[in-house]
């Protein structure tokens, strides 16, 4: 149930009539593992702590720097060198102390990323490299978890969702093969600050109607912006029959 304070603090989303309580107890109940809290990671978690997701989980072995600052939101000039996960974790619990939030200073990985994703009922795919991508992908196929992907770089950037309890649902290997692919980052390519809020607030929206159930998330769909001429587009994606992932 929600307590009156509770009530007030989310009466803006219970006002909703698509929402209502039943998505609000759905969020109260749901455990998110964010990896990634940086550009992406920022938004999404601040956006779900602020939402009421019951639990989070932000993983990330990195520490703040000055360069960080144009676009990560949740950091300060204070911030700077700390980590990264420990800073916004900070920062979500300032704005919703009602939540349980997890710094894990460390790179998941393996195992430890295998048993990690198996606890939780969403991943949130915030990270600046393929193998990382991949090995999310993995994870969450084999426990069958919700993975909300988002990327961003230049003036780019694209979101979809991979639902491997919904049969028809590609995964992320049927969108990009493994070979071939070579990472490009922020410090190599640039990036322009507002993209990675928009991106990163379009996960947090796809987050939170896959685990209330409401609303029609982007399963199967992948939604491009190109934020210099501001034009959004979108792609079907079909699962891969021979995808040695999720086939």
């Amino acid at each position: 149930m929600l307590d009156d304070n509770e009530l007030l603090r989310y009466s803006r989303q219970l006002l909703l009539p698509r929402f209502d309580v039943e998505g609000q107890l759905a969020l109260k109940q749901a455990r998110v593992l964010v990896v990634g809290s940086g550009g992406l990671g920022c938004p999404v978690a601040l956006y779900l702590g602020a939402a009421g997701v019951g639990q989070l989980v932000l993983a990330d072995d990195d520490a703040v720097e000055l360069a960080n600052l144009q676009r990560q939101i949740a950091f300060d000039q204070a911030s700077v060198g700390r980590s990264k996960a420990e800073a916004l974790a900070e920062r979500v619990r300032a704005i919703n102390p009602e939540i349980s939030v997890t710094a894990r200073v460390e790179r998941l990985e393996g195992e430890l990323l295998a048993e990690v994703v198996a606890g939780v009922d969403l991943v949130m795919d915030c990270t600046d490299n393929f193998n990382t991508r991949f090995a999310l992908n993995r994870a969450c196929v084999e426990s069958r978890v919700p993975l909300v992907s988002g990327a961003a770089i230049r003036g780019e950037g694209q979101v979809s969702v991979f639902d491997s309890r919904d049969e028809a649902s590609p995964c992320y290997h049927c969108l990009y093969p493994e070979q071939g692919n070579e990472d490009l980052n922020c410090s190599e390519a640039g990036v322009i600050g507002p993209l990675v809020g928009m991106i990163g607030a379009t996960q947090a929206m796809e987050a939170i109607k896959v685990i209330s159930g409401k609303g029609r998330p982007l399963v199967g769909r992948l939604l491009i912006l190109d934020a210099w001429q501001m034009e959004w587009r979108e792609m079907k994606l079909a699962r891969d029959p021979d995808c040695p992932v999720c086939s």
